[in-house]
């Protein structure tokens, strides 16, 4: 009796550690051996890289198919639990096996003969491979909860964190973490859109595996991604993450902010006219208005209250202007540099009187504990249903990440006062990149920023510097920039030499 046609399979699960299964080469090489030493005739040869846990391999049913079809065909296989891990797949083959459609299976690793009690064995077997992988989801939900109560992530992180393979947590990654805060910082500015962001942090080296710009949808998701300021969504529920915050809470919601402003629907205009809206005749109060002539921009009283006689104004000129309008409320550089040394240095020093400061902040946070405690006692007890709880345990989380951070900077910089004020020198020190730059959407804006009642009248433009600003403007339009005043005076000579020639101190600024 000449021995049966078997079909050889063999299968390596991608979604589950089994380091006692061989790869499918070694699989392969074993149960060939195998047929070798008993005599087997391997008719056709199945692999696949599938987890059997449930239905629907494609290759395993197209062989079932093919033995249903021929008939009197046998399987091949390192151990039951390669053809089955669930109850579907596994009555299929038993079932077969009744019908006499298969007429044998053959394992290295199990004894298996077509007769009740061999059956029985085989039901057996394949309920227990049905049990592990039942255990091992358990086991793996388990270890995922544990993990959202100790506040870690239990995925991979964005851009500007990475695993540590170690201790299986999440740290800030040294190599691109200022580079996600730079990113923030950039569309907290109002100067670019979504595309021009893409386009930038591309020439950062924040690109995909393949080396091309991230999609505009990867950018939207990682500038209103929770996770930079110490909180993350899983499974749709918001949850406080152990991991170190990598940007301020301030800033994540400008950036919300510029988001939501620019997602507004805008009505689409013949002619883009950058500074439209902007500026009031200075004669009769009416809007200014733009037009389009022979290739050029022209701004121009709209003339609504009755006639005027305003001349019209280039936009080249009026850019130049409003340059020269954020310039003179700008610090440079150097001078930039100088300040926030300095705002460092009462850092250090207001750190040491720090604890009134923080103590309403303490008692605050101690009170969103209270009340999240007691939400979670609702919600176990059946009061708060599962959306009530998701909806108003995110509430409570922001506002208290918002405290906690608020908490932390007064602990670590001292008295809160420094924060705005270094937030301010570093604006006005951005301020001089967009009166040097093109970009006249942001010309706009910062001009607005600075001043109120902008008015043009006789081709110029007139404007009120809104505090602190105008403290600026009226030492910009001096001739030489500002003398810091060290709270331990040198002499003046000395002075003078530190600094380049073209900033010889003339006056004295204090903060």
């Amino acid at each position: 009796m000449s021995p049966p046609k078997l079909f050889l399979y063999a299968r390596k699960s991608t979604d589950e550690e089994e380091r006692q299964i061989l790869s499918i080469e070694s699989q392969v090489t074993e149960l060939r051996e195998f047929a070798l030493k008993e005599r087997l005739v391997i008719a056709q040869e199945f692999t696949e890289s599938m987890s059997a846990k449930v239905p629907g391999r494609p290759v395993f049913n197209r062989m079932l198919e093919l033995a249903e079809h021929e008939g009197s065909v046998g399987l091949l296989a390192w151990h039951p639990d390669r053809l089955a891990r669930n109850s579907v797949d596994g009555g299929r083959i038993v079932y077969l096996l009744d019908t006499g459609k298969l007429s044998a299976l053959k394992f290295p690793t199990f004894w298996f003969e077509n007769t009740p009690q061999g059956k029985f064995m085989l039901t057996i077997a394949f309920g227990q491979s049905k049990y592990y992988v039942d255990n091992l989801i358990e086991n793996i939900w388990r270890g995922l909860r544990q993990k959202l109560r100790r506040g870690e992530f239990p995925g991979k992180p964005p851009v500007g964190y990475v695993n540590e393979p170690r201790l299986r947590t999440i740290v800030v990654d040294p190599a691109k973490a200022q580079l996600a805060r730079q990113m923030f910082e950039a569309y907290a500015s109002g100067r670019y859109n979504l595309p021009q962001m893409r386009a930038l942090v591309a020439s950062w080296g924040l690109v995909t595996r393949s080396g091309k710009p991230p999609a505009l949808a990867s950018v939207k998701r990682l500038l209103m991604n929770q996770f930079y300021v110490g909180l993350f969504r899983y499974d749709g529920e918001l949850h406080e993450g152990s991991h170190e915050p990598l940007i301020p809470r301030e800033l994540f919601e400008r950036v919300q902010e510029v988001m939501a402003r620019r997602g507004k629907a805008q009505t689409k205009r013949k002619h883009l006219f950058p500074f439209a809206g902007l500026l009031y005749c200075g004669e009769c109060g009416c809007a200014i208005t733009a037009e389009r002539q022979k290739g050029h921009h022209y701004y121009r009283c709209s003339k609504k209250k009755g006639p005027c006689g305003q001349p019209y104004l280039r936009e080249e000129a009026l850019a130049a202007q409003l340059r020269g309008t954020v310039q003179a409320a700008s610090v440079p550089d150097a001078w930039a540099e100088k300040m926030l040394g300095k705002i460092d240095e009462w850092k250090r020093t207001e750190a040491q009187s720090s604890g009134a400061a923080a103590q309403p902040l303490k008692e605050k946070l101690a009170a969103l504990e209270a009340k999240l405690d007691r939400l979670l006692d609702g919600h176990v007890d059946g009061v708060v249903s599962r959306e009530e709880y998701v909806r108003r345990k995110g509430k409570f989380l922001l506002e208290k990440s918002g405290v906690s951070a608020r908490l932390a900077e007064v602990e670590r910089q001292g008295n809160h006062w420094l924060e705005p004020l270094e937030r301010f020198i570093q604006a006005a020190h951005q301020a001089h990149s967009v009166a040097s730059g093109e970009n006249l959407e942001a010309l706009k804006e910062w001009t607005t920023r600075i001043g109120s009642n902008l008015r043009l009248a006789g081709r110029t433009v007139h404007l009120s510097y809104e505090n602190p600003w105008r403290l600026v403007a009226a030492r910009g339009r001096s001739a030489n920039w500002w003398r810091v005043r060290d709270s331990n005076p040198r002499p003046r000579r000395c002075e003078r030499r530190a600094l380049p020639p073209e900033l010889t101190p003339q006056a004295d600024f204090r903060f």
